[in-house]
């Protein structure tokens, strides 16, 4: 059995990639960054309250303080997307797009720059999501497959596939 996809590494497929980063690899990090920003965030607030019956005051390390705060904010809301626009403007020239083929022995990657060949071994997780299945190689390394562009078969079928090359299971991360 044969299974081909032809990704294009675009926004959408960089920001579902740094999603199942930080839903499988780095969910204990993520975590905690997510639980000190929302402290910090709670603090400026708290901080920004009158205290022993003053009258509210603005001052600019009151501006600067919220400024922080909206900054970090904004991280948290966002975060799988700046990361995947990041991780985009990393992309190698001619690395845009990818025809993956998955045989029985390994699969293979073809873009403008060339073609690697990858053993099912090297994969330490896999993801998906509603759009993508993504393989997940190190802390900050990994591969998106168009789910609307696989051919050889359905997508239930490439998922029991790819967890019987890998001895891995599947993890939702959208």
């Amino acid at each position: 059995m044969e299974f081909t996809f032809d990704t294009v590494y675009n926004q959408q497929a960089m920001t579902a990639m740094a999603r199942a980063l930080r839903r499988t690899i780095r969910k204990k990090h993520s975590r905690r960054m997510h639980i000190f920003g929302w402290i910090v965030i709670a603090l400026v607030l708290v901080l920004s309250l009158p205290s022993g019956g003053e009258a509210w005051a603005f001052s600019p390390r009151m501006l600067v303080s919220w400024l922080a705060a909206l900054a970090i904010l904004i991280v948290l809301l966002f975060e799988d997307n700046i990361n995947g626009a990041a991780a985009r403007r990393r992309i190698l020239a001619g690395s845009g797009r990818a025809f993956s083929t998955f045989r029985e022995d390994g699969f293979c990657s073809k873009t403008q720059v060339g073609t690697t060949e990858w053993q099912y071994k090297s994969i330490r997780q896999l993801a998906e999501t509603p759009d993508y299945f993504i393989f997940i190689f190190d802390q900050s390394h990994g591969q998106a497959y168009d789910k609307h562009t696989l051919s050889g078969g359905t997508a239930d079928e490439f998922r029991r596939f790819i967890e019987e090359k890998t001895g891995l299971t599947v993890q939702q991360a959208g």
